[in-house]
């Protein structure tokens, strides 16, 4: 059977834990920063604008339908292709004013109509979604985010404990700082097809973490005398073929997309292929190390109350540890 990582394999994960995470945090204070100085690039669903399909002669390419319409004056305008190229159709994206919303479709008949005739061309879908609108789009795709986090952090405490929640919740928000913060860089824009490859980014990360966590617990219950140091280093070599290939596999599928898939499509398969490496990052350098930063808090705190130093919280039980058979 093939093999990507050998038995035995003996990555220091764990003793190398404060360099990754100093990298972690420096990168995430960098794309906060960014965030708050710089900002996103919205598109048109969280500002505002207008978005004209049309249908244009077969010798009219993307190229030429930009330059056209960047003659018309239009502000913020992006030009996509629909289909084939001998489908001739184009999604013509612009912003504008409140008020100037309903004059962009005008615009851009008027534009066409300097360089085609009657019949050579078609307008065939308008769509205006206004600045209040994008703005509560904007607000609630934040919201969704947060909110998913929270759900995570509910469905890790049950499925583990306390000790395991902070470093999955803290993980994916590092991986979604990231992912953002490179948007920031490229300037890429920003819309809710992006926001859709985040939340599934949020999904497919924790999903690698939660096996890892897994396996850490297992060997702990099947090897009670190593540390904690060394029961996550054991499970991080032991399921780092798994991420590899899983990661490398997701990884290819969205490339596909992003290369063939079309510009529509385009930034939700970028997206993904970041938040693949980054989310694969974390959950072997950032999760593992928040476990053994928190078990350590943990045994310190457990030592104080019984030193008497700290008065005894209550211990709630959600669910029970799972027994291995070694």
């Amino acid at each position: 059977m093939f093999e990507l990582i050998r038995p035995g394999t003996q990555i220091d994960f764990a003793g190398k834990r404060h360099i990754f995470l100093g990298l972690s945090v420096l990168a995430m204070f960098v794309s906060l920063g960014l965030f708050f100085t710089k900002g996103l690039n919205y598109g048109i669903d969280f500002t505002g604008g207008a978005e004209i399909q049309i249908r244009v002669p077969q010798e009219w390419n993307i190229g030429r339908v930009r330059a056209e319409m960047e003659k018309g004056g239009l502000q913020g305008l992006k030009v996509v292709q629909l289909g084939d190229a001998s489908a001739r159709e184009f999604l013509v994206k612009a912003q504008g004013a409140e008020g100037e919303l309903n004059r962009i479709s005008s615009q851009v008949e008027q534009t066409l109509q300097k360089s085609l005739k009657a019949g050579e061309y078609d307008v065939q879908r308008v769509d205006v979604v206004g600045p209040a609108a994008g703005s509560t789009l904007r607000k609630s795709g934040f919201l969704s985010m947060l909110y998913a986090l929270l759900c995570i952090l509910i469905y890790v405490t049950i499925r583990f404990d306390a000790r395991y929640s902070p470093g999955a919740v803290l993980a994916l928000f590092h991986d979604t700082v990231i992912t953002v913060g490179i948007f920031i860089v490229l300037q890429k824009q920003f819309d809710l097809l992006t926001l859709a490859a985040l939340l599934a980014l949020i999904g497919y990360s924790n999903n690698d973490t939660i096996i890892v966590y897994d396996r850490v617990r297992e060997t702990l219950q099947t090897h009670p005398g190593l540390s904690i140091e060394q029961a996550v280093n054991k499970a991080t070599n032991e399921t780092l073929g798994r991420t590899i290939l899983t990661s490398v596999c997701t990884f290819f599928s969205a490339f596909a997309l992003w290369a063939w898939g079309g510009a529509v499509i385009h930034n939700f398969a970028f997206t993904f292929m970041v938040g693949i490496v980054v989310g694969s990052y974390s959950s072997i350098f950032v999760a593992s190390a928040l476990v053994i930063y928190i078990t350590h808090y943990q045994k310190k705190r457990d030592a104080k109350v019984q030193s008497g130093g700290v008065k005894r919280r209550k211990s709630i039980t959600v669910r029970p540890e799972p027994k291995f058979e070694g």
